[in-house]
């Protein structure tokens, strides 16, 4: 049996969304305070987790039918919307990536190659977790790489005793590096992250905005790149400063890691052919597009061709490389949020709310377009830390681009900068899974990753600044 504060959580939003269709208290029109109330509605459920998100990202399928805001078939279209069919191929990816342990030599690869100092280290766990998050999920590449770096920071407590400063602030850096990094990789691409995905398909069905994958890392990369930059410098060098020498330990764990993996499978192999050709496409697609016009070459289609190309290729054993019961691991419900974003997107457009917000924001005077754009990034920074980012996004961006049309400025432009902010929240283990991960791990206090998390957020303000003004 449910407790009085549980039925509290499911009764009081619905409530408080039917209160305020009843009271319309600034006498809006019928269907902008119904899609303000099942807004109400979504975010209260969202906030309090009342329910799984994915289920609560299905209301639009029964209430905009019911209350008349559109149609059953307009309520469900978005739910199979192009860039959703392109986070599903990239999810093949990212579980035949995971299957064949590919992710994993090439972390222990690239950290192998950073050195054996202590920061060095750091840094190689670092831009793994960086690059891998670019193409599977941030939680996934965390999970990945903690255990990892448990068995090395376990080394390193043997080997240098006298440090335990030092030695505490290594192991710090390293679980937070991890976290952090993984957050940070999933801004550089369309499928790094919920949000992104989220944000392009709102801007393509509702603003008619396509962004290519090339286009997005044009703007991502840089970012995400200074981002994981300025942070390993920060954490290593002034928050937890690491002052510790060569640790040849860890070195010899990773190669023993690696020679474990032993030589590139077949599976190994022909999954590096399969990525390395859908990125080669992903960035060259407006070049290709250019000398064949008529061909239907996209990034969804690329994403799709790869990921079902998974089940026919073989790998080890003569199978292919992916099996449909691979499938169950797939975030389904990642999904069905994407699609009840936009249907939200759409409905808000439909019935005029988006206009009237827009219209009261952009009466702001006296502000240029850069200053204004970067109060939106403020906000968005700010959002995100008390709702998760893919409720943001969803809510958030549909607004900042009605903004910059009202300016006559690219939606791209506008909603790029307030999408990125939604991933820049660093503070608390509950703000991202990746964080909360590390935190698992023991090695991490709450008042630590507060301390890093604030300048990292401030770093990352900061370099939205100057994403805004040069781009």
């Amino acid at each position: 049996m449910k407790s009085i504060s549980q039925l509290l959580k499911i009764l009081l939003p619905p409530f408080a969304a039917l209160l305020l269709v009843l009271i319309n208290p600034f006498q809006w029109p019928l269907q902008v305070v119904t899609v303000l109330g099942i807004l109400l509605w979504m975010l209260a459920w969202w906030l309090l987790e009342t329910v799984p998100m994915a289920v609560t990202a299905l209301l639009p399928v029964l209430l905009f039918p019911l209350l008349g805001v559109s149609t059953m078939e307009a309520a469900c279209a978005p739910y199979g919307d192009k860039y959703i069919f392109l986070f599903l191929g990239g999810f093949f990816l990212a579980l035949a990536l995971e299957k064949s342990n590919l992710h994993k030599r090439f972390s222990l690869s690239l950290v192998l190659i950073t050195g054996t100092n202590a920061s060095r280290i750091i840094l190689g766990f670092m831009l793994s977790s960086w690059f891998i998050s670019m193409w599977i999920s941030n939680t996934a590449t965390t999970l990945m790489m903690c255990p990892i770096a448990l068995a090395v920071s376990n080394l390193f407590h043997t080997d240098e005793p006298q440090h335990s400063r030092s030695i505490r602030h290594f192991k710090l850096n390293l679980f937070l590096g991890i976290a952090y990094a993984s957050s940070i990789g999933g801004m550089a691409t369309i499928i790094g992250t919920p949000p992104n995905a989220a944000a392009v398909g709102i801007l393509s069905q509702t603003f008619h905005r396509d962004i290519s994958f090339a286009e997005w890392m044009l703007y991502g990369a840089p970012f995400s790149l200074a981002l994981l930059l300025m942070s390993y410098y920060v954490l290593t060098s002034w928050v937890f400063p690491v002052r510790l020498d060569k640790f040849e330990k860890g070195h010899a764990f990773i190669q023993h890691e690696l020679q474990q993996l032993g030589t590139f499978s077949k599976s190994e192999k022909r999954m590096l052919m399969v990525f390395c050709a859908a990125v080669f496409l992903w960035l060259t697609e407006g070049i290709f597009k250019s000398f064949y016009p008529a061909y239907p070459l996209s990034d969804v289609w690329i994403a799709m061709a790869a990921g079902l190309s998974l089940f026919i290729i073989n790998g080890n054993k003569q199978e292919a490389m992916l099996q449909w019961e691979d499938t169950a691991r797939l975030p389904w419900g990642i999904l069905l949020m994407f699609g009840g974003g936009l249907s939200l997107a759409m409905a808000f457009k439909k019935c005029g709310a988006l206009d009237m917000l827009t219209t009261h924001l952009a009466s702001l005077q006296g502000l240029s377009a850069d200053a204004y754009l970067i109060l939106l990034c403020g906000i968005g920074l700010i959002l995100t830390a008390f709702m998760s980012n893919l409720a943001m996004v969803t809510i958030f961006v549909p607004v900042v681009a009605a903004l910059a049309q009202t300016r006559g400025i690219d939606p791209l432009v506008f909603a790029i900068p307030v999408t990125i902010s939604a991933s820049c929240d660093f503070m608390f283990p509950m703000s991202t899974p990746p964080n909360a991960i590390a935190f698992s791990s023991g090695h991490v206090r709450p008042a630590e990753m507060l301390r890093a998390g604030i300048v990292l957020n401030l770093i990352s303000f900061f370099l939205l600044v100057l994403l805004v003004l040069l781009f």
